[in-house]
């Protein structure tokens, strides 16, 4: 957990209304609002002929720089920001209308474009403010420019797996997920069994259970087996496919002991409860492990391989697919396996795929993909799904079609994309309205599903999570079929 286009979005000319004087230009179909003139909030202008209008924006560890954008229509748009990065890249908070939309990327000390792509408006004036993530960023201006949305045949997806000798159950799984993309969007939650707080929780706020939960292998880490933790999760999926549930799997990989810093780390717990963060890790050079497989490094990599594909060899003996999620969240550069650079981790992903595959012949998994950078995509041969974690903060119910149309970007061909994790839950209806379908969401545990023993409206109300698993699109535990 943590915290562009193949598609269809093809980008139309039409022009938007200039109504705010010398603060908006339009020209070719695009509207530019430069920065020194929008609403500033504890932030400074900065004279700069290099810059659009002279002027700049800088944008330090707080305030807010928000652009009031009137649009012709109802429809998409994109939001293209010219940014420089203050002492190297940055990624920064766009929201509209006070509602997380998507990442401002600046590049350190050169002005480069960054587009929140197909943004979706009401005709009229909104509200777009970028605010400090990271901050440290010298923001120019802001173009905005109609999009097409999402096209139908976006969902037109091929059921037909990366590994050609899945079993007969897994095919039937992908087959299901396959149907129902574009239509219905299937429930799903991170715990720890059915007996797990965030279940229990769940059913008792919408007499409804998830139809997909979220295990983790972590314990089944050499590190952790080495210090006496229990993996739990094989006989958690085995329980939940046994009530019909499907299950995916995520694998905070925890480093090997070799690598792990000793001591505590910065919440004062041990570094090897942790050693699935780059900040818990030392002497881990993954470009330099996959340039040589001959290396005890290597063997130590693969070793680990070979403990999670015995626990994989479970499921797949119980005839048991898993939606299979490793290497999760990698080009955030917070986990070990995403801190060297996109090639070495595009190497480890192959080594995994034909370890698990080939070697060991399992071959109950459907593979999704969750780098979050197309930069960062392995090769069609190697994914079955892309996955997007989103973290946008508390009640905020987009669907957040912007990062749905840049995880669908990454493939050659078109892949199911799906919502792996998430902080709250989307409105359904308003992704309905909108064209954006995840093929599943999964809640992460914890304060963002269960508070004590009840539901927690920390970030999602308990109307929403009533009406969300109560909806007609939405399938839980009790409808699924493949």
């Amino acid at each position: 957990m943590k915290r562009n286009t193949i598609l269809p979005v093809l980008i139309g000319l039409s022009g938007i209304s200039s109504l705010f004087g010398t603060n908006v230009t339009a020209a070719s179909g695009v509207t530019v609002y430069e920065a020194e003139k929008a609403v500033l909030s504890g932030l400074e202008t900065v004279t700069d002929s290099a810059y659009s209008g002279g002027k700049y924006v800088r944008i330090e560890g707080k305030g807010s720089c928000t652009f009031k954008v009137t649009v012709p229509a109802k429809g998409y748009y994109d939001l293209t920001f010219t940014s420089a990065g203050l002492g190297g890249d940055k990624v920064n908070t766009v929201s509209v209308d006070g509602e997380t939309a998507g990442d401002l990327t600046s590049s350190g000390n050169k002005l480069t474009s960054s587009t929140v792509s197909g943004v979706y408006m009401g005709k009229g004036t909104h509200e777009v403010a970028v605010t400090p993530s990271w901050g440290w960023i010298c923001l120019d201006r802001l173009e905005v420019k109609e999009a097409d949305g999402v096209d139908a045949s976006l969902y037109k997806v091929s059921n037909q797996l990366s590994d050609k000798n899945a079993t007969e159950r897994t095919k039937r799984l992908m087959k299901y997920l396959c149907d129902n993309y574009g239509t219905n969007v299937l429930s799903g939650q991170q715990c720890e069994g059915m007996d797990s707080p965030e279940y229990r929780a769940i059913k008792a706020a919408t007499g409804k259970a998830p139809a997909i939960m979220g295990l983790d292998l972590m314990n089944y880490s050499g590190s952790r087996v080495a210090r006496g933790s229990s993996g739990k999760s094989i006989e958690q999926a085995l329980e939940f496919d046994r009530a019909g549930g499907i299950v995916t799997m995520c694998w905070h990989w925890c480093a090997p002991s070799k690598f792990i810093k000793k001591g505590n780390d910065s919440k004062g717990n041990p570094n090897w409860w942790g050693a699935f963060y780059t900040d818990n890790v030392e002497g881990l050079k993954l470009s330099k492990i996959m340039a040589d497989p001959s290396s005890e490094d290597y063997r130590l990599l693969v070793e680990d391989i070979d403990r999670i594909a015995e626990q994989l060899k479970r499921l797949q003996d119980k005839d048991v697919p898993v939606l299979f999620r490793p290497l999760h969240e990698a080009s955030g550069g917070w986990f070990w396996w995403g801190a060297d650079g996109a090639e070495p981790y595009k190497k480890l992903w192959k080594l995994i795929y034909i370890r698990l595959t080939d070697y060991h012949g399992i071959h109950n998994l459907i593979w999704v993909w969750n780098a979050q950078s197309p930069e960062w995509y392995p090769g069609d041969g190697y994914v079955d799904i892309i996955g997007e974690d989103i973290y946008p903060g508390a009640h905020q119910y987009s669907p957040q079609g912007s990062r749905f149309i840049t995880a669908a970007s990454a493939a050659g061909t078109r892949k199911i994309v799906t919502l792996s994790e998430n902080g709250c839950l989307f409105d359904i209806d308003r992704a309905k309205e909108q064209g954006i379908m995840w093929s599943w969401f999964c809640v992460w545990g914890g304060e963002f599903a269960v508070k004590g023993s009840s539901i927690s409206t920390a970030f999602t109300d308990k109307k929403m999570w009533e009406k969300v698993y109560n909806h007609k699109n939405v399938i839980t535990l009790d409808e699924v079929k493949y």
